[in-house]
Formats: structure tokens, C-alpha cells, sequence
């Protein structure tokens, strides 16, 4: 059987859900719980998953008595029995995440050496716990996020200024917590799975220092508040450092190696041949697109690194630098796509799907887009520049016109973005 459009699509549907469902929670979890504590049991979280988690541990712990709070952005809440769920902002963050952030520190104090946090951490907890390091307010925050956002730093970065800004994270939370048990259970949406960059790592020591956070804004030309820039420059309050939460374990449970391994072994009982090219891709969204464009033109021609039919694997976090121009709707994914799709100029037998694993691409309503042979013509046909759209950073209006916009609402998980080229 050939390969056309209808069953391009099909396959990197099926790849896509495939993924996400590696790193559902009601799934993963219970296998990564701890011994149940002698004690009481505290539970706290943030992310984009938070609910959904704390959903499935009490699924997995009905004996035990929970209590606790967890974060989660607007839309990504459900239905919990104890564990309250706190609906707040993303990625920019606002007052309901402060108020939550709040709770969340409160909640892990005054707690005895047989009692248990567990920590529920997955993609999007740093801008949902936002709570203000002394002398600095949500807005300062919210001026400095936007910032970092805007002009491209990768998630690493935007981390280490956001810890050294916080009241919760970077081990502030655990350190709360002592003498306390903190086990965090964690789905990593950041290339490398570093556990002390997951959420800005709450339960986990920091090995960056104020001098770091103020190295990334100069990089970036960010000129920060009054307030941001003495609490930066004063070197005091720092973050716990390696070694000095002996009390606080972590866990891993879901990981963008692992959802890229689902995808692998989708497009293998196809009958395709799959390649993992990482799980940690970084750069510019659209760049990344071009060199996708040439490992792919060199499968489709001359059968090398593999011969078709192929499917070319990999996750990581890119970025959109926007620059001073106003930009117009899209996200990483969808970015990546356009440019892949202009730079193999329309050459037969190739399709592609990028999308981010929790449903979310950017700022949009969808959770990334499908590319093939026939994408740049149609776009054509309705009067659109690909490459103009490309340039100012519109590429969600160009794939929503063309009915090529993948839609999947909220996943409830989140181990980054997924993209997928096949190769006929």
C-alpha cells in the first residue's frame, strides 16, 4: 500500500497519542509511590498535571488520609476527593498562582520526622507558584517573565532567574518542609530532565547562584525593575545548595525519552522504520525546521541515515525570539512546522506533525499542526506567503486556514514537544 495524505495523517496522529499516553499519570504513577508514612500525609503540587496526579494517587492510596493543595493551570483541573486543586495562570503568571504558592509553603510547615510531603511537579509549575522572594511583588515577577519569554531564553535560564526571585522554589520548599519526608514525583518537560529545573525545582537543591541570574539578563539586554536588580545584586538569601536537603528524594515517572519510545514503537508495528534523534533539541524553532528539512530530503533521496519508509523522532523545548516586531499568533511547534515546510519547498512523499505533549502550542487553542507535500500549494491558494507568515511569527493562522492545526485539548500531562517527519 502507498503512502498518501489521508494515511500520512493517520499514522502521526496515532505517533502523537501514542506519546502523550506514555506519560498519562492514572497510569505511571502508582508505581513510583513511595513506603505510606507512619505519620500524616501532605500533599502539594504544581503543573499542568497536578490535578490530574493527585486524581491518581488518591486512586492509588485510598487507606491513606490525604491532605493538601495543588496547582494547576485554568482548564487543567478534575475532580479530586481531599487533595484541594487551585486554578491559576500560564504562562505568565497572576494573583490565584501567588494565593496557591501561598498555601502550598504553609501547608509543609510545622510537620514531624514521620510525617510525608509528597511533592507533585510536572511541566508549567514555575510560572503557576509565583510567589515573590521578600521585597519583590507579583508584578515584578510578572515583568521579568514576560521579558525572558519574549526574547527567546531557553526553560534552563528562564528557571535560574525565576528561583533566585522566589519565595518556594529552588529547595526553598523542602527546606520548609524539615524534618519532614519530601518525595517529589516529577514529569519532566525539560531537555536533560534536570530535577533542579523541573518547575524551577521546589523540593531540589540549587547549584545556581544570583551571580547566574544576573548574568542571563545581561545576556538578554533585560533591564529589570529597581526592586528585581537590588535583590539580585545583594548575594544574600541564597538558594540551597547540593547537599543540604538530605530529607528530600526525587522521583522521575514520566520523561520525553520515554513518550518518544511509545511514538518509536507506533510507527515500528506500522511498519516503519523510526529514529530517535534526541530527546533534548534546543534552538530556534524555524532553524530547527530547516535542518529537519535536510535529514529528511536525504532519507527521501538517497536513503541515508535510513531508507523510507522512515520516521524521524525528537523532542526537546525550542524557542520563538520575537524580537521588536509584533508578532502574530502561533507557538514553537507550529513555527517549526512552517519552517520546515518552506525550507523543503513542497518535495513529494514527506508529512510531519509537531506538537506540544500538553495540548497547549503557545498561546493557541491547538496543540501544534501536520505538514505535507501539498501544504505550501494550499496555502498559496488562499492567498497566503508562506514565507512572509513565517517572518512574522504567524504560523498558526497559516495551518488554522488550511484545516492543518492539530487539536487535542488539554492533555492533563506534559513531557514537551514531539515532532515527527515521515519519510515515504
Amino acid at each position: 500500500m502507498g503512502w498518501d495524505g489521508p494515511r500520512a495523517r493517520a499514522l502521526l496522529t496515532d505517533v502523537f497519542q501514542a506519546a502523550v499516553a506514555a506519560a498519562d499519570p492514572r497510569v505511571v504513577l502508582a508505581g513510583h509511590l513511595p513506603d505510606k508514612p507512619r505519620g500524616r500525609c501532605v500533599v502539594v503540587g504544581a503543573g499542568k498535571s497536578a490535578a490530574v496526579m493527585a486524581a491518581a494517587l488518591e486512586d492509588a492510596w485510598p487507606d491513606v488520609t490525604l491532605a493538601g493543595v495543588v496547582v494547576t493551570r485554568y482548564g487543567h483541573a478534575v475532580p479530586t476527593k481531599h487533595i484541594e486543586v487551585i486554578e491559576a495562570a500560564h504562562p505568565v503568571p497572576d494573583a490565584s498562582g501567588e494565593a496557591g504558592a501561598k498555601r502550598l509553603l504553609a501547608a509543609v510547615q510545622r510537620l514531624g520526622p514521620d510525617d510525608l510531603v509528597l511533592s507533585l511537579m510536572s511541566g508549567g509549575a514555575s510560572a503557576l507558584l509565583p510567589l515573590a522572594a521578600p521585597g519583590l511583588t507579583l508584578a515584578d515577577k510578572q515583568a521579568v517573565n514576560r521579558a525572558l519569554l519574549a526574547c527567546g531564553a531557553v526553560i534552563g535560564e528562564m528557571n535560574c532567574v525565576r528561583k533566585h526571585l522566589s519565595a518556594i522554589k529552588g529547595g526553598r520548599l523542602a527546606a520548609a518542609a524539615f524534618p519532614a519526608r519530601v518525595v517529589t514525583l516529577a514529569i519532566s518537560d525539560v531537555p536533560g530532565d534536570d530535577p533542579a529545573v523541573i518547575g524551577s525545582g521546589p523540593t531540589v537543591p540549587d547549584p545556581t547562584t544570583f551571580a547566574d541570574a544576573r548574568a542571563i539578563l545581561a545576556r538578554y539586554g533585560i533591564v529589570p525593575s529597581p526592586q528585581v536588580a537590588a535583590r539580585l545584586a545583594s548575594d544574600s538569601d541564597e538558594t540551597p545548595k547540593p547537599g543540604s536537603l538530605p530529607h528530600a528524594e526525587f522521583r522521575m515517572i514520566a520523561t520525553p525519552l520515554m513518550a518518544l519510545q511509545a511514538a518509536a514503537a507506533t510507527a515500528r508495528a506500522a511498519g516503519v522504520v523510526p529514529l530517535i534523534l534526541g530527546d533534548a533539541l534546543e534552538g530556534e524553532s524555524r532553524e530547527l525546521g530547516i535542518v529537519m528539512s535536510g535529514i529528511a530530503r536525504s532519507v527521501r533521496l538517497h536513503g541515508l541515515p535510513l531508507a523510507g519508509p522512515a520516521l524521524l523522532l525528537s523532542g526537546g523545548e525550542t524557542t520563538v525570539s520575537i524580537g521588536a516586531s509584533k508578532p502574530g499568533k502561533g507557538g514553537r511547534n507550529t513555527e517549526f512546522l512552517l519552517g520546515l515546510t518552506v525550507a523543503l519547498g513542497g518535495i513529494p512523499g514527506i508529512w510531519a506533525v509537531a506538537g506540544d505533549t500538553d495540548g497547549i502550542d503557545g498561546s493557541e487553542d491547538a496543540a501544534g499542526a501536520f505538514t505535507g507535500p501539498d501544504t505550501l500549494a494550499r496555502a498559496r491558494a488562499l492567498g497566503l506567503d508562506p514565507a512572509a507568515v513565517l517572518a512574522r511569527h504567524d504560523s498558526f493562522s497559516l495551518f488554522e486556514a488550511a484545516g492543518d492545526l492539530l487539536r487535542t485539548g488539554p492533555t492533563l500531562t506534559n513531557v514537551n514537544d514531539l515532532r515527527a517527519v515521515l519519510i515515504a
